[in-house]
Formats: C-alpha cells, structure tokens, sequence
C-alpha cells in the first residue's frame, strides 16, 4: 500500500520545504493583482502603525513638557497630533480590512482550485489504489487539509509580509531615535530568533502528529458509520466506543502536547518583552536624568519595543498555521502525484462498430504478485452469446470481469474485444462497450429519470422505449410519478429489487455491445429476476456474461464456465455439465445454486 506524504515519512528537509513552498505558491497563480495589492497595503498598515509612537514621542517632547510655550499654542498642537493619530488608525483599519478581504477572496478561490483538482484526480485514480485507502483518509485530503492550506493563505501569506515588514521598520526607527539604547535592546533580537527556531522546529513534530491521528480518527468514524448496522447486530457497541476513546486519548494526547509547548513559548516572550522594557526604563531613565534623552523619546522606545515583541509572538503563532498547513500539503501533493497505473495508448484504437466477441489468452493475474488469483485462463465468448461464469467464493470470477473492465491490467496474456486488446481502446469507449449491472447500485438523489441516464445523453423517449423493449415499463407504472419519481437520500427509498431494474435500464442506455451481471440476481425476489431474465432473453444480438449462484438464472446460458481456484476446470451447458458428474454437479448438489 502506498505511503501518504512526507509527514508520515518523516521528512523534514528544507528541500522539502522549498518544494513545497514553490508549489503552493504556483496554485496562486492567476491571483498576482490581488496578492501584489494586498502586499502593497502592507506599506500603508505598517506606516500607520510605525507612526503612533512617534506621534507620542512628538507631542510629549513638543507640547505637553515643553512648558515654555503658550497654553493654547500645547493644547493645539495636542489637537492636531490627537487629528492625526485619528486619521491613522482610520487609514489603518480600511487598509487593514481591505487587505482582509482581497486574502479571504484569493484564499478561497485556490483552495476552491486545490479541492475541485484533487477530486477529480481522486476519481480518476485506479481502483486498486483507492481500494487499499480507508475512505476517512482520503475524506480528510478533501475537507481539513485543504482547510488548514486555506487558513495559511488568509492568515500567513500577506500578514507574515506585515510582521516581518514592521520588524524591520521598528529596528530601523529604534537605532535612528537612539544608538545607544538600540545596542542595548540588540541583546534581545539573538535570544529572540533562537528561541522562535526552537519552537518552530518542536512545533512542527506536534502538528504531524496531530494531523496523522486526526487522520486515523477520520477514517476510523467513517468506516464505523458505513458499518453501523453490523456492529449493532453482532452487540460490538461497547468494544468500538472503547477503540474509538483509545484513539481520541491519543489525538488528545498530542494536542497537549503542543498546548503545552506554546504555553511554554508564549510566557518566554512576553518575559522577554518586560525585560528589555525594564533594561530600557533603567537606561533610559538614566539617560533621561543626564539630559541625553528626552521622556517622549523614552516612552517611544518603549511603546516601540512593546510592538517588537508583538510581531515576534504574531510570527510565532503564524508559524505554527504555517506548519500545520505544509503537513496538509505535503498529504495533498503526495495525493496529487500519485499516479495511474491503468493508462491510456496516445493514439487509442477505435472500434467504429462493436459486435462484442471476447477473447480472454493466457491471462494471469494476482493482486499480489507472487498470490495469484487467475492462471493461465483460456477463454473464447462469441458476438451475442450468454455465458454463466460459476465456482466457490474466491474462484476468480467477479476479478475475471475487473480485468475485462481493466480496473486491472493482468500481469501475463491478453484481452481482446473484436480481436482488438481492451488496452489499446480508450477507456471510455471499453466502458461504454461493456455494460456491467452490479449487486450494489449507485443511486442518485435525483429523479429516476436522472438516474437511469446518467451522462448517456438520452432523450425521455429513447429511455420509455428501451423500458418497454425490456419489459420494464410495468415497474415505472407502479411508482406515482413515474420517470419523475424523486429516489435516494431525498426522495423514495427502492427495493433491492427496483434498484436492480434501475441498474439494468441505466446499462441499455449506453447500448453496450456486452452486457455484465455480477451477482446481480442474488438478492432479488423472483418476479423482478423474472423481469430480468425476459429482458437479457430480448437482447439477443448482445454478449451477455452472467455471474450468479440461481441456478434458474444460471441453466439458461448458451454455455456455463465453471471456475476453481483462478482456472477453469469445466464448460458445456447446465445438462451437459450435470451428466458429467463432475464440479459443477457438485456445486448443484450441495446447493451451492439457490434453486427457484
């Protein structure tokens, strides 16, 4: 089974990291106006921001010590500092809600890319990987990891730009206001960077365990729900709810982990800030005293080391965004370069009219590679006849059909339709070939209508009369608004039975040349396989492979093919077989055939 992502494999290379980085930037591309413009009002936010101390500082020293001056000439300038600062934090909350806004937008329409991408890969993956996934696994690619690359763009892109941006203006304002009490604050910026790259480094393990079992718990909810009604039948409440507390002790287990670890940092920085604060009171002050330093230029410094500090723990607390969402890209981007193993010839061959003869030569095929399941199978089926494949649980016959459908490719021999090899015809047109009614049916909460047509592109006609070619329009009479019956999760519920029906009419529609019935009998009563049956007895000039344990369905095939074992051991027809004494009579006599 292949491994998801580099979290889980442990990689935390800045190679790594760069590539990454290089890749989620490149999905932003198409959003270069909005993103330049956002980075542009961070000019605006950090100005706005950089200039309030400096207007303490300016009408501390200009106005409110300067005793000297007129009453009215302080308590004007005061005014006008206290219009400007105003008119600052105006500026800066527009430029700030505007930059908002334009992240939200172009945050949401790359996550809206990402996922809609990612789907449709998912769909398009081969059925042999997706089949070795648990469904949880591949939920959480669609739903928290595109979130977590989403709260990265909104909350870490622009913003980081801010922080960074405004920690630079800071230092440069702090060694141009004073030199001397910038070396002294200068201690703390190496203490500083130290100990955000310790945390960032911590932080980023917390956080891929975190996502790990969160995975682990999505996929263990899924799986529990979808199994509901077995657990209730066999009384395993109790034991599931006990392996569901284990995992969610242990997702709690590692939350606190990293709870603990910004619980740690964040008190180390905001000692850190008091600190330099208290150095720069002290120094400050003394400076002060000897008339080297004016008090408005010391509460500047100070207000200016306190918003130091601010961008520290702000980069800090982004960075944790940051690594949570690199562990949800690294999944995304494992998921998106996984590639198929069932593909398409550049030029695929096209049979302009498919009659439906098949031809199975040499085929071996195992899941495993040293497990095989078909060995060395030599089968011919002719242009429109009926074949009954037959045999024990795990003889072979439902992978004999996968291999047919290519959802596999065998590992030795070929398959051949009209004497072309299904490799070599596109998969859309061997699909559209080869018609296939499943024990399970896929219902849409749609109208029948909607439901048997699919994307065939029928008209309303074309589906009444293929109804009643098939003598199934008695069964769309009974429903009360027939055709426009609403079915699935919003609408009626169908029996086993009707949905079997649903799934034969939908087949038709795509007219395959070769029509498919794995176990699409096994559960229906004996009116709707009835129905069934007349219906495949009308289709007489299509190839029909039949894969069932009725024997009534079975006994009417031109030819049955019995299976053991991956390999076929007997054929003939139902009395030539039984006069044979052999498998498939034995098969009859212990009832392995559910007789009608």
């Amino acid at each position: 089974m292949r491994n998801f992502g580099y979290m889980e494999k442990g990689q935390n290379s800045s190679l790594s990291d760069l590539r990454l980085w290089h890749r989620i930037l490149k999905k932003s591309e198409g959003f270069k106006v909005p993103i330049s413009l956002a980075v542009f009002l961070s000019l605006g936010v950090t100005f706005s921001a950089l200039s309030l101390p400096y207007l303490m500082k300016t009408g501390i020293d200009a106005y409110i010590t300067a005793t000297e001056l007129p009453l009215d000439q302080r308590y004007g300038g005061l005014a006008k500092i206290g219009g400007v600062i105003c008119l600052l934090i105006t500026t800066g909350f527009i430029l700030t809600f505007t930059q908002a806004v334009l992240l939200e937008w172009v945050g949401q329409s790359v996550m809206h890319r990402i996922r809609q991408q990612l789907f449709g890969h998912i769909l398009d993956l081969d059925l042999s990987f997706l089949s070795s996934q648990p469904t949880g696994r591949l939920v959480t690619r669609l739903t928290n990891d595109v979130q977590n690359m989403y709260e990265m763009f909104t909350s870490v892109l622009v913003t980081l730009f801010n922080d960074i941006l405004r920690l630079i203006g800071i230092l440069v304002v702090l060694y141009l206001l004073n030199m001397q009490l910038a070396l002294v604050m200068s201690i703390f910026v190496p203490l500083a960077l130290v100990l955000t790259l310790v945390f960032s480094r911590l932080a980023r393990e917390k956080f891929r365990a975190i996502r790990s079992q969160l995975s682990k718990i999505n996929s263990f909810v899924q799986e529990s729900v979808s199994g509901i009604s077995i657990i209730q039948l066999f009384g395993r409440q109790h034991l599931w709810h006990e392996k569901f507390e284990a995992l969610s002790n242990e997702y709690l287990s590692r939350t606190l982990k990293q709870i603990r670890l910004f619980a740690a940092f964040m008190p180390l920085t905001e000692f850190m800030s008091w600190l330099a604060v208290a150095m720069i009171l002290v120094y400050g002050g003394h400076l002060v005293m000897g008339n080297d330093l004016s008090i408005g230029e010391l509460i500047a410094y100070i207000a200016y080391m306190r918003l130091f500090f601010q961008p520290l723990r702000e980069l800090a607390q982004k960075y944790s965004i940051v690594q949570s969402a690199l562990a949800s890209a690294e999944r995304i981007f494992d998921m998106l370069d996984t590639k198929r193993q069932i593909t398409e010839i550049e030029v695929p061959h096209h049979l302009a009219e498919a009659r439906g003869a098949i031809t199975f030569s040499s085929v071996g095929f195992g899941y495993e590679p040293d497990e095989p399941v078909i060995k060395q199978l030599d089968l011919d089926i002719a242009a429109g006849e009926t074949v009954a494949v037959v045999g024990p649980t795990g003889s072979g016959k439902s992978t004999l059909i996968s291999l047919l459908l290519r959802f596999y490719d065998p590992q030795k021999g070929t398959i051949l339709i009209d004497g072309c090899q299904v490799k070599d015809l596109s998969l859309n047109q061997l699909r559209t070939i080869v018609g296939v009614i499943l024990q399970d049916v896929f219902i849409l909460d749609d109208t029948l209508l909607k439901n048997i047509v699919m994307d065939s592109g029928i008209s309303r006609d074309e589906v009444e009369i293929i109804l009643a070619r098939s003598g199934m329009a008695p069964f769309i009479a009974k429903l009360e608004h027939g055709l426009d019956t609403r079915i699935g999760d919003g609408g009626r519920e169908l029996s086993t039975g009707e949905k079997q029906l649903l799934a034969f009419a939908r087949a038709l529609c795509r007219d395959p040349a070769v029509l498919i019935l794995d176990e699409a009998t096994a559960f229906i009563d004996s009116e709707t396989e009835s129905i069934l049956e007349a219906a495949i007895d009308r289709l007489e000039d299509r190839t029909s492979i039949i894969i069932a344990h009725r024997l009534s369905t079975i006994k009417r095939a031109d030819r049955i093919v019995v299976m053991k074992d991956g390999a076929i051991v007997e054929m003939g027809t139902h009395t030539e077989l039984l006069q044979k004494k052999a498998h498939y009579a034995r098969l009859v006599e212990l009832d392995t055939f559910k007789a009608v």
